[in-house]
């Protein structure tokens, strides 16, 4: 069962790195989207998640051979209304081409656009460790724009501050030390654990003599995994995340 449950922990709460540049940090966030709320930006939380053919086979596999097995990443996007309408992206790792990558998050700005208007995207950036070590920057602690890279990096994809503005949209990245501030690994939790729990619905077994074959139907599963994570489910994770937001704007202020 540790095999099976490793890949719903992929991001640990880090309860012991919230410094004093990560507290400004967080503020700085905190500020930056409620002004960005107040502005009218509708706000949605943008991620992926690797799912290892390990999990949807359910066959337990060695730590040093698992590296040598297909990976698919699902990327997508909810809000407090679910997940957007745009067609979730769902890629095996390493077999798609730097130009596709780019047109990814053009693909999903221009979606939201014809369907919210103006959006916050928030996303976190995978290239950055979980905890700051930037005791040594000052920042004035009243600002309230929050810088953002001029790349932010996902395994699957780059989305890019000047692409998001272009069709009307801002991008903040969520601070790494504060993930009760980030829903999606609630929605990729269900999602796996659907996965789980209901594989061996979607699999189709084939005798031909001596043979036995396998089949499952992969992405109707995930299909049913993404429906799994209701309009209810979101709302009850994105009031929690806003329960936090207002913890820490009066607690860190």
């Amino acid at each position: 069962m540790q095999r099976l449950i490793n890949p719903l922990l992929r991001h640990v709460i880090c309860r012991g790195c919230f410094d004093s540049a990560s507290k400004r940090q967080c503020l700085q966030y905190l500020r930056a989207l409620q002004t960005l709320q107040l502005d009218g930006f509708n706000t949605v939380f943008l991620g992926e998640t690797d799912i290892p053919e390990s999990l949807v086979t359910g066959e337990l596999v060695a730590k040093e051979d698992s590296a040598h097995w297909p990976v698919w990443t699902l990327v997508h996007a909810g809000s407090c209304q679910g997940w957007v309408p745009w067609k979730y992206k769902l890629l095996l790792r390493g077999d798609l081409p730097i130009s596709q990558q780019n047109s990814i998050f053009q693909e999903l700005c221009e979606s939201l656009t014809m369907s919210y208007g103006k959006c916050l995207i928030v996303m976190r950036d995978e290239t950055r460790p979980m905890c700051m070590g930037e005791k040594d920057r000052k920042e004035p602690e009243t600002r309230t724009l929050l810088p953002v890279p001029s790349t932010i990096y996902m395994s699957s994809t780059e989305c890019c501050p000047e692409v998001a503005r272009a069709n009307g949209h801002e991008l903040l990245v969520v601070p790494s030390s504060y993930n009760y501030l980030y829903p999606m690994d609630v929605a990729w939790s269900s999602l796996k654990w659907f996965i789980i729990n209901n594989r061996k619905d979607f699999a189709l077994r084939s005798i031909e003599g001596t043979q036995s074959y396998r089949c499952i139907l992969f992405n109707d599963l995930v299909v049913k995994g993404i429906e799994n994570m209701t309009p209810n489910k979101w709302k009850v994770v994105i009031n929690r995340v806003k329960r936090w937001e207002n913890y820490y704007l009066n607690t860190l202020s």
